[in-house]
């Protein structure tokens, strides 16, 4: 008898390159059900949501904690309805609040899949040991999330 299986995966991290439309093109092109969650990627927006929303803020600290406060709420609703979460590290820039993400999910017990080019092993270290899976590109992650919706290889 199969059993049909559906995940809900939040991809958290890196911002600047196609990683997430990589790993949801695969997942689609093998059928996966799969319902996608992931930050708000428009950076200006991701920056802006707080004094937007709140009001102007004098100095650039209290922007930053309004903005982080408002992204918080959205980041950490997404990873308590993650089944599992997808935590990218790029070279450009350092993703501390995607460290922050894969603590939170962590700690929830949220299973967590790294993904970082093999330059950053070592910075990553704990991370990746708290990781279920550690790839290199967003193909093996779409490959992981096959393998366990569906057993199959492949």
């Amino acid at each position: 008898m199969s059993q049909t299986m559906e995940l809900s995966v939040y991809l958290s991290g890196e911002i600047h390159t196609d990683w997430r439309d990589r790993i949801e093109e695969a997942c689609e092109a093998a059928g996966l059900d799969i319902e996608f969650l992931a930050p708000v990627t428009d950076h200006a927006s991701s920056d802006d949501c707080g004094v937007s929303i709140l009001g102007d803020e004098d100095q650039a600290f209290w922007k930053d904690h309004k903005g982080a406060k408002v992204n918080a709420i959205r980041t950490r609703t997404m990873i308590d309805r993650a089944d599992v979460v997808v935590v990218r590290f790029g070279e450009k820039y350092r993703q501390w609040n995607a460290a922050f993400d894969a603590g939170y999910a962590h700690a929830l017990g949220t299973p967590i899949i790294t993904l970082h080019d093999p330059e950053l092993t070592h910075p990553l270290k704990e991370v990746d040991g708290a990781a279920m899976a550690v790839a290199e590109t967003p193909e093996q992650v779409a490959q992981v999330l096959r393998y366990v919706l569906s057993g199959q290889l492949g």
